[in-house]
């Protein structure tokens, strides 16, 4: 049975009962791969969810880094989203054009700053124009908020910690790629990359945790995908990705079923394979 929680994941019902909520803040974070040919910022323009604000991953991120999209400064964050008229108090609602796969991000880096209250939008944008809900092409009146952030800094981590992780093996690192990519036998979308994964990573992909729909299995639906690729769920847990963005619908995933011991690895496979003085394991999982 599904539980709408404001502080993981909600229902297109739930959004829709609370569409006019004062506090109710709707972000609009959809992001493309390049080769899945979408302009996340025009879809926006031709239509959103009433009052969504449009979220990008790419400038709300650390420009003082040659990685993508990473976490950026508490400072930078608190300036775009007050630009953005959210704040203290606000509950968030966020939201993706594919229905789960770049909205559990922003969910995480809401986390990583110490605001808890933050939902993503079940089965997303794909799902409310499904059931002929309102959509809008206006852009929302803004009015500036206060934001205070508050650094979770066991949220994240980076190659030096997933390593030493790696090496002890004291905690699961689980990656959320394609199982040809974490295997090495497709090539990575990133030029530059080795193919392969990190030794002693498990390989969750992250299009198992989601029904047909784009919504998030159940519970123990979830459970048993994290079973059958061999995770320990007793031991604490690193996610990771291509680049820190799908890696979060793990996090998500464990997090609805209890699991708060978690962080995701924010460089990923974009700075892990690019070092070759990284070791990098090819095949299926250990």
């Amino acid at each position: 049975m599904f539980v709408d929680d404001p502080k993981t994941l909600v229902s297109t019902e739930w959004l829709a009962q609370h569409l006019n909520d004062p506090d109710l803040r709707v972000l609009d974070a959809s992001w493309y791969l390049p080769a899945m040919n979408r302009d996340a910022r025009t879809d926006y323009a031709a239509g959103h969810i009433p009052g969504a604000r449009y979220f990008d991953i790419d400038d709300v991120s650390d420009a003082r880094s040659d990685l993508p999209h990473m976490a950026p400064p508490p400072e930078k964050f608190m300036s775009r989203l007050r630009a953005m008229g959210v704040g203290d108090g606000h509950q968030v609602v966020v939201y993706d054009g594919l229905g789960m796969f770049s909205a559990p991000r922003v969910w995480w880096l809401f986390k990583l700053m110490g605001k808890d209250d933050i939902a993503v939008l079940d089965g997303g944008f794909a799902k409310w124009q499904a059931e002929g809900r309102p959509v809008e092409d206006m852009d929302p009146i803004v009015r500036d908020r206060h934001m205070t952030v508050r650094r979770q800094a066991h949220l994240v981590r980076d190659v030096t910690q997933v390593s030493a992780a790696a090496k002890l093996k004291n905690t699961e690192v689980i990656d959320a790629r394609s199982p040809a990519r974490f295997a090495g036998t497709a090539p990575e979308p990133r030029e530059g990359l080795r193919a392969g994964h990190i030794p002693g990573s498990k390989n969750v992909y992250f299009q198992d945790l989601l029904a047909d729909d784009g919504t998030l299995k159940n519970n123990d639906a979830l459970r048993a995908v994290f079973d059958a690729a061999g995770v320990d769920l007793s031991k604490p847990a690193i996610t990771t990705c291509g680049s820190g963005v799908t890696a979060a619908i793990l996090s998500l995933a464990m997090e609805r079923i209890g699991k708060t011991d978690h962080s995701l690895y924010d460089g990923s496979w974009a700075e892990w394979g690019a070092f070759a003085t990284l070791p990098v394991a090819t095949g299926p999982a250990d």
